[in-house]
């Protein structure tokens, strides 16, 4: 199975709230199943946001989900559309590498960043999410802060992170699934640097 096949069948099998056909619909007309997760880090290479996606749902169901606490619809939204901000975010173009082998300067691609909504990281993904889902306060906390230390807000100062983190666990589970699959699972899929 492909990995747009294997999103759309877990989104379908647990996803049922009101307007959800139609976010995937829309989805579908962006470029999010095939955009970098990255421009140069972890999945950067086509198909690597569905990839890093789909290994975050993978690391939260193996090592965090817990059927006493944890919502699987929830737990679905958060970890398969969390960096959904990263969809229309890259652009491919090329820079001049020098081969190795041939000692031949050579065109190659690679992604930059083109933000045409620059609304944040977070926010923004549950922005674009509540365009069509009507997302649960711990949900939209969740997709908010999954950066945890690394989202510039956080950075600022603040607690409005230590708060959401201390209010909702799924929040501290979608951010260690995020962090795991990030430096852990995705390290070397990168196709600029390996």
């Amino acid at each position: 199975m492909n990995l747009k096949d294997e999103f759309i069948g877990i989104y379908k099998a647990n996803i049922k709230r009101e307007g959800a056909e139609e976010f995937l619909s829309w989805l579908e007309k962006t470029d999010f199943f095939t955009a970098p997760a990255s421009t140069k880090y972890n999945c950067s290479c086509k198909e690597g946001l569905l990839k890093h996606s789909l290994n975050v749902y993978k690391v939260f169901m193996e090592k965090h989900f817990d059927e006493s606490e944890d919502n699987l619809e929830s737990v679905t939204i958060c970890t398969l559309l969390h960096d959904l901000c990263k969809a229309q975010f890259y652009k491919t173009t090329t820079r001049n590498v020098k081969n190795e082998l041939t000692g031949v300067w050579e065109q190659v691609p690679f992604y930059i960043v083109e933000d045409s909504f620059p609304y944040g990281h977070g926010e923004k993904s549950v922005f674009l999410i509540e365009r069509f889902i009507r997302l649960k306060p711990s949900e939209a906390m969740a997709i908010r802060w999954h950066m945890g230390g690394f989202d510039d807000s956080a950075k600022a100062g603040g607690f409005s992170m230590s708060l959401a983190f201390d209010k909702y666990p799924i929040c501290v589970k979608l951010h260690m699934s995020d962090l795991e699959a990030t430096y852990l699972r995705e390290k070397g899929t990168s196709e600029v640097r390996n």
